[in-house]
């Protein structure tokens, strides 16, 4: 028996308006919303089920009370699907992502971005299936 990755949840403080940000950059929608709880998916794949090969994870923003104080030790990487890395870098941060700096050598063929939130992820630089 093994398992699959279907989702991921994220803390934060305002789970609409990250979830917005992320439907932004992934082309994700919103499949549920309940007080406090926003997951957001693949429009082609709305519940997994329709879809022979693997499925998109969802990602599921959770309201805590608490703040974000350390650099994340699990993130998102992510890759443009019809432009270069610097254009899409440049379109993530007029949706309102930074930059972030986690000790990044200036030699990385990634860029590393904070969302609203503060949480770090990658715009890689190669395209993976």
């Amino acid at each position: 028996m093994t398992s699959k990755f279907t989702e991921l949840a994220i803390d934060c403080a305002d789970p609409p308006a990250l979830a917005r940000f992320w439907c932004a950059v992934l082309g994700y929608q919103v499949q549920d919303e309940e007080d406090g709880l926003v997951t957001i998916g693949s429009p082609a794949v709305p519940e997994g089920k329709t879809r022979a090969g693997p499925v998109p994870p969802t990602l599921t923003f959770a309201r805590v009370p608490e703040g974000k104080t350390h650099k994340n030790r699990l993130h998102l990487d992510v890759n443009p699907t019809d432009g270069e890395q610097d254009e899409e870098v440049r379109r993530l941060l007029g949706l309102g992502a930074r930059h972030a700096d986690v000790g990044q050598t200036g030699e990385e063929s990634w860029v590393c971005l904070a969302d609203p939130e503060g949480n770090e992820f990658c715009v890689l630089a190669s395209r993976h299936p």
